[in-house]
C-alpha cells in the first residue's frame, strides 16, 4: 500500500485545487501533528481514503464553528492514545511531545506514556508473536531516540516511543516535530529494532 504522510508545515503542493490528482494514487493519509484543523479538513474533503491524525505540541488541530467553539476537524480519525484499524492496517497513535516546559499544551510525561503503552500489552502482544509486529504503524508527533531526534531539549527523542519499538516492533514509525532543514536531514532510517522511522515533515509518500 502507499501512504501519504504530512506534518508540521502546510505545503503548496498539497494545499491546492489539483490535489490529490497531482500525486500518485495512495491508500491512506497520516498526519503527524502541528497542522491546522482547516488543513486537515481540506485534505479529508479532497481524498477518498481514510485520514488519520495525531496532535502536535502546539495543538493547532481544531477548527472554529460559527459559534466560535473549537471542534476536532471533520472527516479525520483522531488516533492519539488509541489503536485504530483502517485500510487493512493497524495504527497506534500518540500525539504531542515529551514535556519541556510548564505549559500543559501538547506535552506529556514519559512515565504516563510508558504506562499507556504497557496497558496495551495484552491487546498487542499476541499479534506481535503471530506476525512479528504488534501494530503495522506507529503514528506520533515526537520522534523516538535515534537519528531523527533533535539536538535541543524540546525536540529530543521520546524514550516512551523507544519502549514502544522494543515491545511491539511496528513495521513503520511515522512522526513529525523535526524540521528537516533544522536537524537531521535524513527522511528515513531503520532503528536497531528493525523499525523504519520516517519523518513526515511537509509531505512524503511511503510504500508499506
Amino acid at each position: 500500500m502507499r501512504i501519504l504522510a504530512l506534518s508540521d508545515q502546510i505545503h503548496p503542493f498539497i494545499y491546492q485545487e489539483r490535489f490529490p490528482h497531482n500525486l500518485p494514487a495512495f491508500d491512506l493519509v497520516l498526519l503527524a501533528g502541528d497542522l491546522p484543523g482547516s488543513y486537515i479538513e481540506f485534505v479529508a474533503t479532497k481524498v477518498r481514503v481514510p485520514v488519520v491524525y495525531v496532535h502536535g505540541n502546539h495543538k493547532e488541530e481544531y477548527v472554529q464553528d460559527y459559534l466560535g467553539n473549537l471542534t476536532p476537524p471533520g472527516g479525520a480519525i483522531k488516533a492519539h492514545g488509541r489503536i485504530v484499524d483502517v485500510a487493512g492496517v493497524r495504527i497506534a497513535g500518540w500525539g504531542g511531545c515529551p514535556r519541556y516546559n510548564d505549559r500543559d499544551i501538547g506535552q506529556y510525561n514519559e512515565i504516563d506514556a510508558q504506562a499507556r503503552f504497557l496497558a496495551w500489552y495484552p491487546r498487542l502482544i499476541h499479534r506481535r508473536w503471530r506476525t512479528g509486529h504488534g501494530v503495522d504503524i506507529l503514528l506520533s508527533h515526537a520522534p523516538p531516540p535515534g537519528a531523527h531526534a533533535g539536538s535541543d531539549f524540546a525536540h529530543r527523542g521520546s524514550t516512551a516511543l523507544g519502549l514502544f519499538h522494543r515491545l511491539y516492533r511496528p513495521k513503520i514509525h511515522v512522526h513529525g516535530h523535526i524540521h528537516l532543514y533544522e536537524a537531521q536531514p535524513r527522511r528515513e532510517y531503520t532503528s536497531p529494532e528493525g523499525v523504519r522511522v520516517i519523518n513526515a515533515f511537509e509531505y512524503t509518500l511511503i510504500e508499506l
